[in-house]
């Protein structure tokens, strides 16, 4: 059962200890940075570890972009030991709950980039309903969804 948990000093050691396979490092930037990124934004965001039972297998941080307004998702991933196995899907779905609960502001727009060249990631968030915006960004393509209240 994949659940979500907030990044904490209890946790965040495990965070930055989650790896990629090599190939995909150029397109998800490391626990590290985010969580550095997570505390200049802390009034707007919150991390969290993807977590399968007491097992941390991936990470996510979830921004709420004021001037816009919209929820963003910033560096999903699943740790390369774990891909493959449904917990990528899983995780997407609890971050949509945890939006919709609008912990940040009002706004049901969800925006997300993805590597053009990722492909298995770009296949999982168009099969959640993200479509492409033709906003661009070198190689990064932007997607957003628009939420509704369950």
């Amino acid at each position: 059962m994949i659940h979500l948990r907030k990044i904490t000093e209890e946790n965040f050691i495990d965070a930055f200890n989650l790896k990629l396979a090599p190939e995909q490092e150029r397109f998800v930037s490391h626990p590290i940075r985010s969580l550095a990124q997570a505390y200049v934004y802390r009034e707007q965001c919150q991390p969290f570890g993807i977590y399968e039972g007491q097992t941390m297998v991936g990470y996510v941080m979830v921004i709420y972009d004021y001037d816009v307004p919209e929820y963003d998702i910033w560096h999903m991933m699943i740790e390369q030991a774990e891909q493959g196995k449904g917990y990528g899907k899983a995780a997407l779905d609890r971050v949509l709950d945890y939006i919709r609960e609008k912990p940040f502001g009002s706004s049901d727009r969800v925006t997300l980039t993805c590597n053009k060249e990722n492909i298995r990631a770009l296949t999982m968030y168009k099969s959640k309903g993200f479509a492409e915006t033709g906003v661009t960004d070198g190689e990064e393509i932007e997607l957003s969804l628009m939420i509704r209240q369950r």
